[in-house]
């Protein structure tokens, strides 16, 4: 358990987030980096799931400003996906709070890998829907639904969740990925509120290096979104592949140093 704060410690976090910021902006899956990086430094599990919420947060609140700017929110169907996904957030970040270390460790790890492939594979990039957002009522159940287990896996996990929303509203509503983006912040910033709040009322927050995290994600994101070089996309997902499969395989104990 980390017991005290260093400067170390936070400029570590602080380096973290900005990693994992630009990461995210170019090809995905950076919070994984954050939530293990915390989980070595000494947080438990809970506590280092909790406190990436902060910068996750943080993050999804300014790309929602962005979106609304632009004009390319939906919020009717943004709101009807975030309240099930709201709901099943709440569930997924209890049972989060309530998993022993080491079982939410391998979970993490496994889940880490599908994602890594899931990257590589860039789902967002494969789908060229251009139908409108109406949806009939079966279609609305669906996606309801679907969205209640979006959550459920937003709640427990969080990493990795946008390439399941992505792929979930292009396939369901037949949104233009444009929209489905900005559709993917609405849902991610208003259920990581709820869970978030879960991870507080049990103390499961470390706010320093939450805020730290936060802070680098921030300037993590605008350097990525202005990282203009064509190969660095290429470059990144070396970085990325190389980093989770060495974090996984620490969580699953293939070696300890």
């Amino acid at each position: 358990m980390l017991n005290e704060i260093t400067m170390q410690s936070f400029l570590l976090i602080l380096g973290t987030g900005l990693a994992a910021g630009f990461i995210n902006t170019l090809a995905g899956g950076g919070s994984f980096i954050a939530m293990t990086v915390l989980i070595f430094l000494g947080l438990p599990s809970a506590v280092a799931n909790g406190t990436n919420r902060v910068a996750i947060m943080a993050q999804n609140l300014v790309a929602i400003g962005n979106f609304k700017r632009k004009g390319f929110f939906n919020y009717k169907l943004g709101l009807m996906l975030a309240i099930p996904a709201t709901i099943g957030s709440i569930i997924g970040s209890k049972f989060a709070i309530s998993l022993p270390e080491d079982i939410f460790n391998n979970i993490l790890a496994v889940v880490m890998l599908v994602v890594l492939v899931l990257t590589l594979w860039e789902p967002q990039k494969r789908f060229e829907i251009t139908s409108g957002d109406e949806l009939t009522p079966v279609r609305k159940l669906i996606a309801i639904i679907v969205f209640f287990f979006v959550g459920i896996y937003g709640g427990l996990i969080q990493g990795g969740v946008g390439f399941f929303i992505i792929v979930s509203l292009s396939l369901i509503t037949g949104t233009s990925l444009v929209k489905v983006n900005s559709i993917k912040v609405m849902i991610i910033g208003m259920y990581t509120v709820s869970s978030l709040i879960v991870f507080l009322m049990n103390g499961k927050v470390n706010w320093v290096l939450g805020i730290a995290l936060a802070i680098g994600n921030a300037i993590g994101a605008w350097l990525g979104s202005n990282f203009a070089v064509a190969k660095g996309d290429k470059w990144i997902k070396v970085i990325l592949t190389t980093a989770i499969l060495f974090m996984s395989a620490r969580l699953l104990g293939v070696f300890n140093f």
